[in-house]
């Protein structure tokens, strides 16, 4: 994390390696008073204050942070979430250098899309944390139905679909203190205006631009206006324990419930299997060749024609 915050200094010529260097070992306050100021410097592709204006939902409002390029928004949102920043913090970067997906997988982010993480300390019981990836999986399919783009859907655990193909991503980690959630740190990629050319691997077929989507000009600005009203209707149902809630608005969406598909959990288990569901805990309910049910925590699924 120490790299992360002084390649961002050292880029934006803040402060030269010696002083950052003595800034993150006797001046932590300050080293986060110079990243915050940078923050609030003007951006060319996001801007701030487009973001701001007219920002109807008070939740984040006051602590936004844009910058042009960071290695990786979580990273560096955990770092402001260690040293006491307050909650409802929105760090956001036009692009990331070593972006993350699950299990730790590469995620493109260059510019042209949305690559925000958000800091929340939720007051609810530690075994609820695992549902604000599905909530937040529906701000971003409200967020995205918004722009008048059909055929959303919501790819358990962490993926939003247009027509099959991946549009965003979520990254969600949860820094417990005994039996209490410290903070969750809520990482968010929207493909705004990527062009799939430009894209390595699968991601060339795999993916779709709300752009392309849309047959139309998307602003990335609006895109996270609206997001962040999105994320605030669902984040207070969140904390008011309205999990039926929730889970009926990622049902409706589901891209995943009544189809069969290749299950791969972690150290290389997998298996067929029909997706029945998910359970109040978000878990994945499958029923397996043989007839018998079984729960999927965490893993990834591929569908089988």
């Amino acid at each position: 994390m120490k790299n992360e915050i002084l390649n961002l200094l050292l880029k934006e010529n803040k402060i030269s390696k010696e002083a950052a260097e003595e800034f993150s070992i006797y001046d932590i306050d300050g080293l986060m008073n110079t990243i915050k100021n940078v923050g609030k410097e003007k951006t060319e592709h996001i801007q701030r204050d487009k973001i701001i204006d007219g920002l109807d939902s008070p939740l984040f409002k006051e602590n936004i942070y844009v910058y042009k390029e960071v290695m990786s928004t979580n990273t560096l949102a955990k770092f402001f979430a260690d040293q006491g920043q307050d909650e409802e913090t929105v760090v956001i970067s036009e692009k990331q250098t070593k972006g993350r997906g699950r299990s730790g997988k590469k995620w493109e982010s260059p510019l042209g899309g949305v690559w925000l993480t958000m800091i929340v300390k939720p007051r609810i019981d530690q075994t609820k944390a695992s549902l604000i990836t599905l909530a937040t999986g529906v701000a971003v399919a409200n967020t995205i139905k918004s722009f008048g783009i059909e055929n959303v859907e919501i790819k358990w655990p962490n993926d939003i679909l247009i027509d099959g193909k991946k549009v965003s991503g979520i990254l969600t980690e949860a820094v417990a203190k005994l039996n209490s959630i410290k903070y969750i740190v809520i990482g968010v990629g929207i493909d705004v205006s990527l062009e799939n050319n430009k894209m390595s691997g699968d991601l060339k077929e795999e993916a779709i631009s709300l752009n392309k989507a849309s047959g139309a000009k998307v602003d990335a600005n609006e895109v996270i206006k609206r997001f962040l009203k999105e994320f605030e209707i669902i984040f207070k149902m969140f904390e008011d324990e309205k999990y039926e809630e929730i889970l009926k608005e990622w049902r409706k969406d589901s891209y995943s419930i009544g189809k069969y598909a290749k299950i791969r959990q972690p150290f290389g288990n997998s298996f067929d299997a029909y997706i029945i569901g998910i359970n109040k805990e978000g878990t994945l309910i499958v029923e397996k060749a043989d007839g018998t049910l079984e729960k999927v925590i965490s893993g990834e699924f591929e569908i089988k024609d």
